[in-house]
């Protein structure tokens, strides 16, 4: 009688299953789920979501990377990757990416699965010091995933009027956003905002902020 195929030298079924892409691309998600949720337990106030931004709002953020410059974007509030991934598959080649975390454990796992993407470890809301000494000075655009409303209103005011004094004229900042009111006020002075519709598919239902500089449209 032959020996169950598992017990056989060389991979068994099992083993082969789990080296498929398929199943190559579900472990990494759930390996990515699962660094999500173990820091939203240590610092939830800092990751905001209990879980990831889905793909369909990442693929909103992701769709205002603009392609026709060789401006780097700057990334703020990237977790595991989920807003990266989507940026990165809308076209923006990793080396004109600019991507700040504050966690040290995520940081160390975003390094290492997406090579080439340029990995800040700082603070986002205090860019003049995360920044400095890098070689980047002007953006074409921010996309942050940052959990604004965790944060003093002033902070965020102060967040986005200082990501968009380091942009080109125009540039957008983007921010998701889960409560019913955007992070910050359309009737703040000096810029202008615009929303997407909801994205239901997200868990939690979820919208896109794009905020720019009046005086630069």
């Amino acid at each position: 009688m032959n020996p169950p195929e598992e017990s056989r030298g060389g991979a068994g079924i099992g083993e082969r299953l789990a080296n498929l892409p398929g199943a190559v691309r579900l472990r990494a998600l759930f390996d990515a789920e699962c660094r999500f949720l173990s820091e939203w337990i240590r610092e939830p106030a800092s990751i905001g979501s209990i879980a990831p931004t889905g793909k369909a709002t990442a693929r909103v953020m992701a769709s205002h990377a603009p392609l026709d410059t060789e401006l780097p974007v700057l990334e703020l509030g990237p977790g595991t990757g989920a807003v990266t991934a989507a940026i990165l598959e809308h076209g923006l080649p990793p080396g004109r990416l600019v991507s700040i975390e504050y966690s040290q454990k995520f940081h160390a796992y975003l390094g290492e699965r997406f090579p080439g993407v340029h990995f800040i470890h700082g603070d986002a809301f205090d860019l003049a010091t995360t920044l400095a000494g890098s070689p980047w000075r002007r953006f074409a655009a921010v996309i942050s995933a940052l959990p604004l409303l965790n944060f003093p209103k002033p902070a965020r005011e102060k967040l986005i009027r200082d990501s968009l004094s380091l942009c080109v004229p125009g540039a957008p900042f983007v921010q998701l956003c889960y409560g019913p009111r955007p992070p910050v006020s359309a009737a703040l002075p000096g810029l202008v905002m615009e929303s997407s519709d909801w994205v239901v598919k997200n868990m939690p239902p979820a919208r896109v902020f794009v905020y720019r500089r009046q005086d630069m449209i």
